[in-house]
């Protein structure tokens, strides 16, 4: 019989039960090793429960209900309350104790009684409270945070041009989706304001409950339902709550005061008038349901100009706006997250074109339009001229290798057409539409990169650039050459005209319309995001076209 791997023989000495068996004589230096005894198995079934809760605190609370399934012990110890509210505070941030509610208080609370209606006293609110007395924290898991998981984060309204950021979060033993608004024309450096659209809570220990908080009349009945993936959709049941005693024009007083920060006799000689009515009529319409597509926050590399992400832009006649900065190699890009008539939301309102950096005059020259002007259409005609040779490499080599089509395309520029005013534009960044002045001449060679100067250089804006905030700063880093679209109402022949991109600081940056002779002002929004990163650097490209397709 073969020995097994690692056996010792003892021919000639013995009998396997010889005790002296593979001993050689004069002692037992040569004696044959035994194997390590095999340690002890244990199972999960023979620890300790106070053990076994530990451990399944510490796994995902998707794998717990499989665990359950195993054996009446697992069952009985998934009953355990302090695992569920370990995942509730791991996975979604829940802090508040169901238990002692009436000590620490809960941030649900201040939303009702402070940010909804602050006449609605709090004794009168806790009678209104869920009874989380007798709640579980496996019930919130369940019913609550996991069920709804796949609707936090930033999402887009779905509100025809003027679209919108909502941001759904957990708050407290809520979720809570907020709609972010940007301060009021032209306070671009101002926080953000908020309101509530909609929340959901237990209610019942079974059943979450869907409230829409629109209008001044507090929570009332509504409905979510998750369309596919990436969408859902949020539907009142009650819109009575959404109207006011005073009619329409109360309504439109309260919305005036809410959203612009003005009264009716502020606006009532102003050419805005128009613009602020047309919103009112057209937002109201989408009261009684809204649909939501997920937006991701830009993913950031270490070549970016600056930390991408959202800004607060100021668009002339429009307010201000929502503007979205993401980095894509040779240039940067800023997509409209909110939007207005002529530019609607999800279109790029700029394009800056980082290799093609502008090195500005000084400061007296820097006031003369004129010279500007100049500047930038030079590097406009430069950048046409660098598109046609480049195209005519490509043609070249297309006609040398017909049947090659392997290979990535080479570097796409964005052609601008030529400036073509017309007196029914809109003005993109608030200012009336002027012919450009045309460069004259040859095109002069690239004047090689300046170096960066940490001081940076000083910035005035030119006279007759139109500016809704004067309170821009005095020194820039560095400008690059870049496009902006404008079109007429209803987002008509659109075109990108040329313009400038100037670097202020890691949260401000400007773009002047040189066809518009305008100014715009953009603020990083400062707030903190969750669930907002995308999957991938593809996953953000496709969101970027997807929401471009919906107002094309």
């Amino acid at each position: 019989m073969p020995k097994p791997p690692g056996a010792c023989g003892a021919a000639g000495h013995g009998g396997a039960g010889d005790p002296g068996a593979g001993l050689a004589p004069g002692g037992p230096a040569s004696a044959c090793p035994q194997p390590p005894a095999a340690p002890a198995r244990c199972s999960l079934l023979e620890l300790p429960p106070e053990l076994l809760v530990e451990i399944f605190a510490s796994l995902p609370g998707t794998d717990l209900p499989s665990l359950a399934q195993v054996c009446t012990k697992f069952r009985r110890i998934l009953n355990t309350d302090t695992i569920w509210r370990r995942r509730c505070r791991e996975e979604y941030g829940v802090c508040e104790n169901l238990r002692k509610l009436e000590i620490t208080g809960v941030s649900c609370r201040d939303v009702y009684a402070k940010r909804i209606n602050p006449r609605v006293k709090s004794g009168r609110f806790m009678k209104i409270l869920p009874d989380y007395e007798h709640m579980e924290y496996r019930d919130v898991y369940t019913c609550l945070l996991h069920r709804y998981r796949h609707i936090l984060g930033l999402w887009q309204p779905d509100i025809g041009p003027y679209g919108g950021l909502l941001n759904v979060v957990v708050d407290g033993l809520f979720i809570i989706g907020w709609m972010y608004l940007p301060p009021h024309d032209p306070h671009v450096d101002d926080p953000m304001r908020f309101k509530p659209l909609f929340r959901i809570h237990l209610m019942e220990r079974k059943s979450a409950t869907v409230e829409c908080m629109y209008g001044h009349k507090g929570p009332h009945n509504g409905h979510i339902q998750i369309v596919k993936k990436d969408e859902f959709s949020t539907k009142c049941n009650q819109t009575d709550h959404h109207r006011m005693s005073g009619g329409r024009q109360e309504e439109f007083r309260t919305w005036l005061r809410e959203e612009w920060g003005r009264t009716l006799e502020d606006i009532f000689h102003e050419h805005m008038q128009e613009l602020i009515l047309m919103k009112f009529i057209y937002t109201s319409q989408y009261d009684n349901c809204l649909t939501y597509r997920r937006i991701y926050l830009p993913p950031r590399r270490p070549d970016d100009l600056i930390r991408p992400g959202l800004f607060k832009g100021t668009y002339g006649s429009h307010g201000l706006e929502i503007v979205m900065l993401s980095f894509h190699g040779k240039c940067a890009k800023g997509t409209k997250i909110t939007g207005d008539p002529n530019i609607p939301a999800g279109q790029q309102t700029v394009e800056i074109d980082l290799m093609h950096r502008i090195q500005l005059p000084d400061v007296e020259n820097l006031r003369n339009f004129n010279e500007l002007s100049r500047i930038i259409l030079e590097v406009r005609e430069q950048v046409r001229q660098e598109q046609q040779q480049q195209e005519g490499q490509e043609e070249g080599q297309s006609r040398a290798r017909p049947s090659t089509r392997e290979g990535p395309p080479g570097p796409a520029y964005q052609k601008p057409e030529p400036p073509m005013p017309t007196p029914s534009r809109a003005a993109e960044g608030g200012g009336e539409t002027e012919k450009g002045v045309e460069a004259s001449g040859g095109v002069p060679p690239a004047a090689p990169d300046p170096a960066p100067s940490e001081a940076g250089q000083p910035f005035v804006l030119p006279a007759g650039v139109i500016s809704r905030n004067e309170d821009y700063p005095r020194t820039c880093r560095m400008c690059f050459y870049g496009t902006g679209l404008i079109a007429g109402h209803g987002f008509t022949s659109p075109e990108r005209t040329p313009g400038i991109f100037i670097l202020f600081d890691e949260d401000r940056f400007g773009f002047i319309w040189l066809e518009l002779k305008s100014f715009s002002l953009y603020s990083r929004i400062k707030a903190t995001f969750q669930n907002a990163e995308p999957p991938s650097p593809e996953a953000f490209d496709e969101m970027l076209k997807n929401i471009q397709s919906l107002t094309t």
